[in-house]
C-alpha cells in the first residue's frame, strides 16, 4: 500500500471511530446549543460575501462539488449570496461551462447588487420567486435542461412541508452519484422552542421532511459517512446521495 492509501485508510478509520462515539456527539450537540443564540453561522463570510454556514459544512461541500463536479448546482435560499459564491468558485475552478442556480421568494435589492458586481457573478444565475412555485421550478429546469450532472442544496424555509415540496419537486434533477444536501435538519436536534420567531420547530423542520421523503423514494440514501467527518454539522441526515438514475 503507497504512503498516499495509507493516510486515507487511516483517516477512514479515524472517521468510522469518531462516528460511533456517543459522547463525541452529544458534547457536539451541547456545543451547537451554547453558540446558536450568537448567530455564530454570521460570524463568516466567502470571497467577501456573508456565507451563514458552519465552516465545517464548507468544507465537506468543497469535498463533494470536487469529486462529483457537476455542471450545475441549485441552491434554494440566497439571503446575502455568499452560498452562491462558494458553489461559483469550485465551479470556476473545475471550469468549462458550469452554473449555480439561486432561487429565493426574496432577493434584496442590496443582496442582488453585491452578488452582481461579484467578479464570479457570470457563473450565477439568480431566480425570484417561491421555491415551490410551479413557475419557478420550470424556470430552474430549464436552466437544468441538458446537463449531465446536477447538485441540489435546500436552504431556504426549514418548515416539514416546505422542505418536502422542495425535496419532491428538485430531487428528480439530481444525477445519479451526486447529492441532495438538506440543511437545517439540525432543528429536530436542538431543544424545543429554539427558534420562537419562526414557524418552525421540534417535529416540524427539514429533518421531519427527509424522513418522510425516504419512505417513498429510494434513489437516495444518507451519507453518513459524511455527519461521521464532520461532528459539527447543520445537515445530521441531510447528506442524501443520489444511488439510482
Amino acid at each position: 500500500m503507497s504512503e498516499v492509501a495509507k493516510f486515507f485508510a487511516e483517516s477512514a478509520a479515524n472517521i468510522e471511530r469518531q462516528g460511533a462515539d456517543a459522547h463525541a456527539h452529544a458534547r457536539t450537540l451541547d456545543w451547537i446549543n451554547a453558540i446558536a443564540p450568537h448567530k455564530y453561522t454570521y460570524n463568516f463570510t466567502w470571497l467577501g460575501r456573508p456565507v451563514i454556514q458552519f465552516p465545517q459544512d464548507l468544507v465537506a461541500m468543497q469535498e463533494i462539488i470536487w469529486r462529483v463536479r457537476p455542471e450545475v448546482i441549485v441552491e434554494t435560499g440566497v439571503a446575502h449570496g455568499g452560498s452562491l459564491v462558494f458553489s461559483a468558485s469550485m465551479l470556476e475552478l473545475l471550469g468549462g461551462d458550469r452554473i449555480v442556480v439561486g432561487v429565493d421568494i426574496d432577493i434584496r435589492a442590496h443582496n442582488r447588487v453585491e452578488i452582481e458586481k461579484h467578479p464570479l457573478a457570470k457563473r450565477i444565475r439568480m431566480i425570484q420567486g417561491s421555491s415551490v412555485d410551479d413557475a419557478t421550478a420550470a424556470q430552474v429546469r430549464a436552466l437544468v435542461a441538458g446537463r449531465k450532472s446536477v447538485m441540489v442544496m435546500l436552504d431556504s424555509n426549514h418548515t416539514h412541508d416546505h422542505v418536502l415540496r422542495e425535496l419532491q419537486i428538485y430531487s428528480p434533477l439530481v444525477t445519479k452519484d451526486s447529492y441532495l444536501v438538506v440543511f437545517d435538519t439540525l432543528i429536530e436536534d436542538m431543544p424545543a422552542g429554539s427558534f420562537p420567531d419562526r414557524p418552525w420547530d421540534k417535529g416540524n423542520n427539514p429533518k421531519t421532511a427527509v424522513w418522510e421523503f425516504l419512505k417513498t423514494n429510494k434513489r437516495f440514501v444518507v451519507d453518513k459517512k459524511i455527519e461521521a467527518k464532520l461532528l459539527i454539522t447543520v445537515a445530521p441526515d441531510g447528506w442524501l446521495k443520489c444511488i439510482a438514475d
